[in-house]
């Protein structure tokens, strides 16, 4: 439904559910869309979002050791849960049956249910007069929070937030999301020298 609140057919819906299998940058692609983003400035944002999966493969690469031929196909469900689940086995037998279950699992629930809800969207007919173009944006702030654990991470959200609303009106949609992935690397520079100057302080 929320994708359909973006201005998505059925079939681009589906499609962005079977081909993204990562919840996070399916939501800020098509929240990006809602704010009337363009296609490019969307894709970016899912892709900076995704990017920490590449990070999860190269563990899982090592974890399953899968036959080089499976490897592109089991790419595709390197996902949180997958992950998760897999570092948590004993042996790499049960680590390899934990993501085959887990990742199949998801796969098929996730696009059944966006099938449906897609379906659902176009049996109620007008999405935004019932709020669902704003369930993006909700449901992506919902799935951060809990994240969030460290003053670092909190700092680094609340400047993205800051500079992500304070270029809303000065630059085209979609592009202050883009523009607010600099909050990590200028929050870990700025904690990065609060921690050499407490250094210097300590050996004077």
């Amino acid at each position: 439904m929320t994708s359909a609140g973006s201005g998505l057919s059925l079939l681009q819906t589906c499609a962005l559910s079977l081909l993204v299998f990562t919840g996070a940058s399916q939501f800020a692609l098509v929240g990006a869309l809602a704010a009337g983003g363009g296609a490019v400035t969307a894709a970016a944002g899912a892709f900076f979002l995704g990017v920490r999966n590449a990070f999860y493969g190269l563990r899982l690469s090592q974890l399953l050791a899968l036959p080089r031929a499976v490897r592109p196909f089991a790419a595709q469900w390197v996902i949180d849960e997958t992950t998760a689940v897999s570092l948590a086995q004993p042996t790499r037998r049960a680590a390899r049956l934990g993501f085959l279950v887990t990742g199949l699992s998801l796969y098929i629930l996730w696009n059944l249910t966006t099938l449906l809800g897609a379906l659902g969207a176009d049996a109620i007919g007008d999405t935004k007069a019932w709020g669902l173009d704003a369930a993006g944006p909700a449901v992506f702030l919902a799935l951060l929070a809990p994240m969030l654990r460290t003053g670092t991470e909190r700092a680094v959200a609340a400047v993205a937030v800051l500079l992500g609303l304070g270029l809303l009106p000065v630059l085209p949609a979609g592009v202050p999301v883009l523009v607010a992935a600099l909050a990590a690397p200028v929050v870990l520079w700025a904690h990065g020298r609060r921690n050499a100057s407490r250094g210097d302080g300590e050996e004077a």
